[in-house]
């Protein structure tokens, strides 16, 4: 379990995916703002446009909420896309922002089609207090791991 403080910051962090630019389907999209237990119509198309029906916005970095430095949270999350690429999943990149807190962003991957448990086991494989969840309905849920 998390002290609840920790809980309530990941409830007010901004999750934002960046779409790839050039040239493909999310090409020209604007950045995609999700925030815990608020409905996303911008998630929801872009389920649609990449034929899923959830997601998972996860980060490798900072293990269990313990910062690292910024050369350990890029290998980190290099070793992360590594595996997504090897798993042959979709993901965008992006990064959770506190509003107010001074913490970092943090470099995060939105990861399209992956259904919940297997989200869960990435995210404790990754070491991870939470992930944040959205099925079908396009609402961002935080999943606590510990």
């Amino acid at each position: 379990m998390i002290d609840i403080d920790l809980e309530a910051t990941y409830r007010v962090t901004e999750y934002v995916v960046e779409p790839l630019s050039g040239r493909g389907q999310d090409a020209g999209v604007d950045p995609i703002v999700l925030k815990i237990d608020s409905a996303s119509r911008e998630l929801r198309a872009l389920h649609r446009r990449h034929g899923v029906d959830c997601s998972c916005f996860i980060t490798a970095c900072n293990p269990f909420s313990r910062p690292l430095d910024e050369e350990s949270n890029l290998h980190r999350q290099e070793a992360l896309a590594a595996e997504l690429r090897r798993r042959s999943l979709r993901f965008l990149p992006g990064e959770g922002r506190h509003p107010s807190n001074g913490w970092p962003p943090e470099p995060s991957f939105l990861v399209l089609g992956l259904a919940l448990e297997v989200s869960k086991n990435l995210g404790r494989h990754y070491e991870q207090n939470a992930i944040v969840w959205a099925g079908a309905d396009a609402v961002p849920k935080l999943v606590v791991l510990v």
